[in-house]
């Protein structure tokens, strides 16, 4: 599992069919500052995710990638790499509270 923030969505309407109502979400990995570990600092890539519980934009959520994502409810006879499977409440780093959803 991987922490992100959802910083868009996707739309194609033209797609596989086993993809037919599924809302994609366009996520930035968020890593933990090897300089800072009290921070997050942004992934340089971008991802295409499924979303499997109602994220939105600016959120932080918790994604999977590869098979684990196919393991999703309703996904496994559709062509998915990347799954948005929790939204994030917050993150504690080395005891320090790096993310509070509340706060943001």
């Amino acid at each position: 599992m991987f922490l992100a923030r959802v910083e868009g969505s996707v739309v194609a309407t033209k797609k596989d069919p086993n993809m037919s109502g599924r809302k994609l979400l366009l996520l930035r990995p968020m890593l933990v500052d090897d300089k800072d570990p009290s921070r997050f600092r942004p992934g340089v890539n971008t991802i295409v995710a499924v979303d499997s519980v109602g994220a939105g934009e600016g959120e932080m959520v918790l994604f999977c990638q590869g098979s684990s994502a196919r393991l999703a409810p309703g996904l496994k006879e559709a062509p998915v790499d990347a799954v948005v499977i929790g939204i994030v409440d917050s993150v504690d780093v080395l005891g320090k509270q790096t993310y509070n959803a509340r706060a943001s």
